[in-house]
Parts: structure tokens; sequence; C-alpha cells
């Protein structure tokens, strides 16, 4: 596939000329990238949007949806700008920044946290907080946001939470004020005062013009993405690592699919269900289906799924940068998780093994330690372990599995750390002192730390440079000093190494060589 030209949309306001090409095409590469308002309907839609294109002269762009909505205009409820893809650049620390200046980047950093900040909860996002892990005042926060992105902080949060109120009206039969408690606007008075104000509607009314909900198990919401997207990629590397009564994938066939079980925490508070999300290539659109109970933590279920089938991803962004390395490795994506914990163990276990060997010792967990749960999807019955029950295993009885010392002390480490708070393993956590706290713990090296911020965290930057089939990739396998040599060759990657390690492990099973995955160096 030929490497795409890239779209750029700089914080200020993106290329009217280039977006009205877009929107002519309905290019789903630029979904999420910009937002196009019509005049002459007041109503703002996504580049994809079916209805008839608008006269160019009848077109304004924006680069959020913050922006369209503080400029007066509506959300299509055709082709519902809600359910685009994210559009921000890395966060904080985690990549180089070489174009744009201090503010944009400080701008899009705040941006993106406030994306990633729960709604609900005891920690709701909060400006102060926010300038503090960004190591600036509240006030020149405020001020950089405003100037960059057109819109204050306040205004951003605020349309996030009336399209995340406006997914779950369409999508769900959630109770109003349970709508209205999930998307962070504490009751339905204050929800039906701010659909009246931004949209001129009423959430009852929104709901009486949905289609109806068909009758299956839990909850179906839709989820977009950005082309190209090699789903049979993605779903192969699940189902190379599947575990049994945990995940089930299909990767082949004329509706690829997943489905797994789930253990939300939020709040002090643990949730168990299963989640089964079904491609929709030619929309370019996941349909996530949601047991009910789940339902009090969808936003934060939605976010970790997003960023599980990374659904965020901008091949126009990734694609320049890795296509001359790896040609043939334009629609593939980053791996993530649902649950970071359980990735950070899978990680510890595959240490200086196979995936088969990995899966193997993982299978054995679960059957040990995994508690039951009833679903409706055959074959999906067990939890994996949580970190309470790993933290009261003790050694005997984890070296009972064939786990070494090493991978026991590993575990009980990870598990404490994770019930004491000092470890967050979640897309948004800051990598650095992430990074540094799990190479601080006894058994864990720079390639697990590595691997589960890549996967765990989302960092699109990580390298695990120790990494055998990363060597043999690069036929770097037995050469001395691979490991700083592969850092070398890497540097040409960044700020994408994690999908250049990704398509470096790809690249060795399209040449017929061993299945690549986390296998470290001694």
């Amino acid at each position: 596939m030929a490497c795409m030209p890239r779209m750029t949309v700089p914080p200020q306001g993106p290329d009217g000329e280039a977006c009205y090409r877009a929107l002519l095409a309905r290019d789903a590469r630029f979904d999420g990238c910009f937002f196009a308002g019509v005049s002459s309907t007041g109503i703002y839609c996504r580049p994809v949007c079916r209805v008839r294109t608008p006269r160019r002269d009848n077109c304004r762009f924006f680069t959020h949806a913050a922006q369209a909505e503080r400029a007066g205009f509506r959300p299509c409820l055709r082709c519902r700008p809600e359910l685009a893809p994210g559009r921000h650049s890395p966060l904080p620390g985690t990549a180089p920044w070489s174009t744009q200046d201090a503010a944009g980047i400080l701008a899009v950093q705040a941006a993106q946290l406030l994306d990633t900040a729960p709604l609900t909860g005891p920690t709701p996002p909060g400006m102060p907080q926010l300038a503090q892990r960004l190591g600036v005042s509240d006030r020149h926060l405020r001020r950089i946001f405003e100037s960059q992105l057109g819109v204050s902080p306040l205004q951003y949060l605020q349309t996030r939470r009336l399209l995340c109120a406006k997914q779950l009206l369409t999508d769900t039969a959630l109770p109003v004020p349970e709508v209205a408690r999930l998307s962070g606007f504490g009751s339905q008075r204050r929800l039906h005062a701010a659909f009246s104000s931004h949209y001129g509607l009423n959430p009852s009314g929104l709901r009486r013009s949905r289609a109806a909900l068909p009758a299956q198990p839990g909850l179906l919401l839709r989820l977009a993405y950005r082309p190209p997207y090699d789903t049979a990629a993605m779903l192969a590397f699940f189902a190379q690592r599947q575990l049994d009564g945990v995940e089930l994938v299909s990767p082949h066939g004329g509706a690829p699919a997943l489905a797994r079980t789930v253990s939300l925490r939020q709040g002090g508070h643990t949730l168990n269900g299963w989640v089964q999300g079904q491609f929709d290539p030619s929309r370019a659109r996941l349909n996530l289906r949601v047991s009910e109970a789940l339902q009090p933590l969808l936003p934060l279920l939605l976010a970790k799924a997003r960023a599980w089938l990374d659904l965020d991803a901008d091949p126009q962004a990734i694609n320049p940068q890795l296509h001359a390395h790896f040609p043939h490795g334009d629609g593939l994506r980053l791996p993530g998780a649902l649950d970071g914990f359980e990735l950070a163990v899978r990680a510890v276990l595959g240490q200086q093994i196979s995936v088969a060997g990995a899966r193997t010792l993982a299978n054995r967990l679960v059957a040990r330690w995994g508690a039951a749960l009833l679903t409706p999807i055959a074959g999906l019955d067990r939890l994996f372990p949580s970190p309470e029950a790993l933290a009261q295993a003790s050694g005997d009885s984890l070296g009972a599995l064939g786990l070494t010392r090493q991978k026991q002390a590993a575990i009980q480490a990870l598990s404490q750390c994770c019930l004491s708070g000092q470890l967050q393993l979640d897309p948004g956590a800051e990598v650095a002192p992430t990074v540094a706290t799990l190479r601080s713990l006894p058994g864990v090296g720079d390639w697990t730390a590595q691997y589960i911020a890549m996967r765990a965290l989302s960092w699109p930057d990580a390298l695990p440079a120790s990494d055998v089939a990363l060597h043999r990739a690069l036929g770097l396998q037995g050469q001395p000093r691979a490991a700083q040599t592969a850092l070398a060759v890497a540097q040409a990657w960044q700020p994408w190494r994690s999908y250049g390690v990704i398509r470096a492990w790809a690249s060795l099973q399209s040449a017929g060589d061993a299945a690549p995955g986390p296998l470290p160096a001694p």
C-alpha cells in the first residue's frame, strides 16, 4: 500500500480547502481530524457524513467538536460526532515534539488529559490538578488552552460530557438520571438544562427519535476508527495469546470479532462483566456489546475499549514515519489491554519464554485463581485473577504452577503496588514515573517495563530493545550489543517506536518465521 499523504490540521484551525476536499470524498482517513459546520442548517458533521454535501461557502471547519459547539452548531443526528475517533497527539513526555511551539504542545497535552480523565467518581477532571501535572499554573494553562484551541477548558469538558450523554441516550436504554450521572452532570435537571441551551433538545426527545434497539444480551455501542485498519492482524495477535474462559477471538470469516471477560475498578468499586467487539470494516466501525453489569462504568469502559483496540490511532501521522521501514504495515495497530494489571502479570509470565509458554502459564493461573463468571457467550466463563487474589497467593502455590522464584516475586510485588495505588496501569498514566516504578520491582527489568508501557499505557514510543524477536526482524540476532544497535536503528521510528515494534514482529510472520512476541534476551 502506498504511503498516504498527511493532512495538516494545526490547533489554530484546519485548512478549509483541504477539509472540503475530504468532505466531498467522505474520506474516513480524516474522521475526527476536523468537523464541518454548515451555516445553512446550524449542524456540524464528521467528514464521513452521508448527507448531501453542502456548498463550500456554507461550510466552516473546526479542529474540535467543542469549537463547533461554541460557534453555535449542533451535532448531526445522522453521522453522530460523538462516535468520531480522537485526534490528539501523544501525552507529555511520551514522544519528541518538533512540529509545534511550546504553547501548542501544552494545549494538546491538556486536551488529551481532559479526554482521558474520568467524568465521574472520586477524581473528576479539575484544572488545578491538570495544571499541577503539566507543571504550570492554573491561570497560565487556561490562557494557553483558550488561545490555542479557541475554547476554554470548561467548554471543552462540557462538550465531552454532552457528547457522552448523547451517545448513551442514543445507543442504550439507560434511564435519563443514570445517563446524567455517567456523563458527569450529576443530576437530570443539569443534563436537561445543558441539552436545552446547547442543542435546543431535551434528552427524552432525542431518545424518542432513535431507532428501536435490537433484543440481544447487553448494551450495543458504536465506536469509529480511521482506516486503514488491519483487523485480521489485530485479531490474530489476540488469538495467539487468548486464555481459556477469559478470551474468545474469531479472526476469520465475514464478521471478525473478539470477546472477553473484564473487571473494572474505580473509586474502590469493582464490576465484573463481559464485552464483545465486532468489526464493521465497510463503515470503519466497531460494534461493541457490553454486559449490563458494567453499565455503571460505561464511559470508563468505552475509553478503555478505544485503547484496547487502538481505535484513536492516526495513520496519517504514523505511516509517513514508518512506511519506508515497513511498507506492508500501514494498517497495523498497537494492541492494548482492557486491564493493565492483567497485561503486566502476563508480561512477567512471558519473560525468557515463548508466547505459547507464557499462554500455558497464564492458563494455569486463571484455572487456579480466576473467579467464575456467568456470561451468555459459550466458552467465556472466567475472570483473570484479581490483584487481591495474587497478592495473597503463596510462593509455593505459584511455584507449583511452574513459575520461577523471580516471576513469583515480580507478580506478588505488582499485585501489592496495584492494590496500594502506587501503580496506575492505564492509558493516561504518567509514563516515566510508571516505568521507573516498574523497574524498581524485583524481577522486572527494562524489557518488561517497556512492554507494559507499550500495551497497558498505550505509550506510542516504547521500545523493548532487548526483545529477541525484534532482533530477529532487524537481522541482529546473535550480534554483540544487539539491544544497543536496536535502539540506534529505532531512532528513525520516533515518536512511533511501539508501532515500529509491532510492524517488525509482523514482518517475521509475513516472512514465515517463528511467531514473534515478548521474547526478551536473557
